[in-house]
């Protein structure tokens, strides 16, 4: 795939590295390839960025001061599923499938080959763009048997709709706006424009539960991010417990 086709220039890419000259090479690189790029000298700098700006990829170098990369993947991995790239000197064995185990889609060594870099990271962009085209469509949201229609405020389950309150339909169209992202009671009543107290937001979750889940204590799709909130889980690589 060439980067015309890939249409890079739609991608915002997050370098993570304490190495300053890197850093920059990096994003130089990969902006001469249609990318945007942001970069962070460390982890903490890193949540900062990501706190006000949406990335389509990180690449992240795991010996950092404080936060290890590998710890801040792990830890991001909870609340986002957003793609990742290790990109560090540690080429032990262990090292590689320490990255790959936490939730890296990818681990790249140190000294490496840009134009190598430059196709793994649009690979990791292709897959992940592929599963999003097959799993979702602009008016749809799907997860396992169920089918959200974001214009109608439908839910379906195998084709047979599956009934929702007013309040529950807003609350679902929430979540299925942004799949795989936690959300806080204070973002879900923000999206609602105030429209829903907290006990209501609590209830309607349950509602939704009892529509959608087998067990509702241990959820599948609608699930609880512990000290944050809840997040609906559309991929097929489900667990069934909470976070």
């Amino acid at each position: 795939m060439n980067n015309q086709n890939l249409q890079t220039q739609n991608f915002h890419i997050l370098v993570i590295d304490d190495d300053q000259k890197l850093r920059s090479l990096l994003k130089q690189f990969l902006e001469n390839n249609g990318f945007r790029v942001s970069d962070a000298e460390d982890t903490t700098q890193a949540k900062k960025i990501m706190e006000s700006l949406i990335f389509d990829l990180l690449v992240i170098d795991i010996m950092m001061p404080g936060q290890s990369g590998l710890d801040f993947l792990k830890e991001t991995r909870q609340t986002n599923l957003i793609p990742a790239l290790m990109l560090t000197a540690m080429s032990d064995p262990e090292d590689r499938l320490d990255g790959l185990e936490f939730g890296a889609d990818d681990y790249m060594t140190k000294p490496f080959e840009p134009r190598e870099l430059l196709l793994r990271i649009q690979n990791i962009l292709r897959r992940h763009m592929s599963n999003f085209i097959k799993n979702k469509d602009i008016n749809n949201t799907k997860f396992g048997p169920f089918l959200f229609n974001k214009k109608s405020l439908n839910l379906y389950k195998n084709d047979i709709p599956v009934h929702l309150t007013t309040s529950e339909q807003k609350l679902l169209n929430c979540f299925c706006l942004f799949p795989n992202k936690a959300f806080t009671r204070d973002d879900i009543n923000n999206s609602l424009g105030g429209s829903m107290e907290t006990r209501s937001i609590d209830v309607a979750i349950a509602r939704i539960r009892r529509k959608i889940e087998e067990d509702q204590r241990h959820p599948i799709y609608l699930q609880t991010v512990r000290g944050i909130g809840w997040m609906l889980q559309t991929h097929d690589d489900k667990t069934d417990n909470d976070f």
